[in-house]
């Protein structure tokens, strides 16, 4: 990968961590009672169109979003991580690809409200799809898929294998530690958030609600079911994902999990993006 699109990634990489700090912080002062709200990603999109330079900020979001689209894509076509061509190696890639689709979606509505499009419905991309006929399965699996997702957040929370996408080399104690507790806390938060909201469409879905669990439908259940505290600890979590995605950014490297040589052979070892 040459310099440029390193530097794209890693400006993409930097934009999620941004992104994922301001839902945390208004998440947290709202849970607080500080003033804030409960908001997912759009929400914190729309809090930097109120600010000034509204316009500009929501720009560089954008263009910083596209980053990780890029970034994620890349992981899907380019393998760079070097996964097996299996089920396991082919759903990953998969995986990498939903989610490069869904940040495509969330820098489109930044250009839009930047150009002056209006915030829109924050349920209409979603909306013509579940009001079909077969809404109820497609929410099904849509959680189901929230659930697995959220099982694997938490695996890599306690698993540590959050730390193999960072390079450690170039880090000082504080750093590694700012990295394992950030790491940690972050994905445990993100893996809550995200069951809570597979939880909740699996819910709608075997009830023929046909609706989509969001962000901000899974904080209003963890403060009405665990209270104010419990939300503004896992809102905290969530800036704390956003903390290890700027160190990501900072220290980004791929885990390459076998390197197929002539002779068949295998290694495993850390290389930087280029």
């Amino acid at each position: 990968m040459s310099n440029k699109k390193e530097n794209f990634a890693r400006f993409g990489m930097a934009a999620k961590g941004g992104v994922y700090c301001i839902i945390g912080v208004l998440t947290a002062l709202a849970a607080f009672g500080q003033g804030g709200e409960q908001t997912g990603g759009k929400g914190a999109l729309k809090y930097l169109a109120e600010q000034s330079y509204g316009q500009i900020l929501l720009i560089i979001m954008g263009i910083g979003l596209l980053g990780y689209v890029f970034w994620r894509f890349y992981q899907s076509f380019a393998n760079p991580n070097g996964f097996e061509d299996n089920a396991k190696g082919y759903g990953k890639r998969v995986a990498f690809f939903i989610s490069g689709l869904l940040y495509g979606g969330l820098a489109f509505y930044s250009f839009k409200m930047a150009f002056g499009g209006g915030s829109g419905d924050s349920k209409s991309m979603t909306g013509s799809l579940m009001s079909g006929p077969n809404g109820d399965t497609i929410a099904i699996i849509i959680g189901i898929g929230m659930a697995i997702k959220a099982i694997y957040d938490l695996y890599r929370a306690y698993s540590g294998k959050f730390r193999e996408e960072v390079e450690e080399t170039g880090m000082d104690h504080k750093e590694q530690k700012l990295l394992i507790n950030a790491g940690k806390f972050g994905h445990t938060a993100r893996g809550i958030v995200i069951a809570l909201m597979a939880f909740l469409t699996l819910r709608s879905g075997l009830s023929s609600g046909n609706n989509i669990g969001t962000q901000t439908d899974a904080f209003s259940f963890i403060q009405n079911e665990f209270g104010s505290v419990a939300l503004g600890i896992v809102a905290i979590g969530l800036v704390g994902y956003g903390v290890y995605m700027f160190i990501k950014a900072k220290y980004p490297a791929v885990s390459v999990a076998s390197l197929r040589s002539k002779g068949g052979s295998s290694a495993k070892k850390t290389i930087d993006l280029k």
